[in-house]
């Protein structure tokens, strides 16, 4: 299922993994938390992509909800990305969640992509969820990184818990990415 603001693969887990496109209507100078020690880096005008994943221990919630709605929040009473509505929506349509499963408490900054989306310059422009309890995060990170469309900000970054991939990169072309991602999403999962 493919909307201008999100493209849907799976069926019915609440689980999964997910992308986030994003534009950056500046540069800017930013660290992501402590990642190189707190480097600051120069960050272009442009697009970007988060790969991400939402798998839960407890298959009787929503992780792949309530991420996506995490990280279309932004901290300190800033106002949301515009995407968020449409999210909440998708999710309640779709019996992603349970009303009454959305925090709205007060966002943190905890991963590295939290830096980068809690920025007024930046909004996410569309939003890819896979349904699915199958760990593929470094088989996206692979694929993307190998295309001629996307390039490192830095080795590792937005990857904390891998050792192998990079989950935030810049993107020359997004339609390309998401035409790639089409075609590719499907053989990872198992849904052909």
């Amino acid at each position: 299922m493919a909307d201008s603001d999100f493209t849907l693969f799976g069926n019915n887990d609440r689980m999964g993994s997910y992308l986030l496109l994003i534009h950056l209507s500046k540069s800017v100078e930013l660290a992501f938390g402590m990642f190189q020690k707190g480097k600051l880096f120069t960050i272009p005008e442009g697009d970007y992509i988060y790969i991400g994943s939402a798998l839960g221990k407890n298959r009787s919630g929503s992780p792949l909800a309530r991420r996506v709605i995490r990280h279309t929040s932004r901290s300190g009473g800033k106002k949301h990305h515009r995407i968020r509505d449409t999210m909440l929506n998708l999710f309640s349509e779709k019996k992603f969640i349970l009303s009454r499963e959305i925090n709205s408490s007060a966002k943190k900054i905890r991963w590295h992509i939290d830096y980068l989306l809690d920025l007024s310059e930046a909004e996410i422009t569309h939003i890819v969820l896979i349904r699915s309890p199958m760990r593929i995060e470094q088989k996206l990170s692979e694929l993307l990184e190998q295309l001629d469309d996307t390039s490192l900000i830095a080795p590792r970054l937005g990857a904390q818990d891998t050792r192998k991939s990079t989950h935030i990169l810049k993107l020359s072309n997004q339609k390309r990415i998401l035409e790639v991602l089409h075609t590719q999403i499907p053989g990872m999962t198992g849904d052909n």
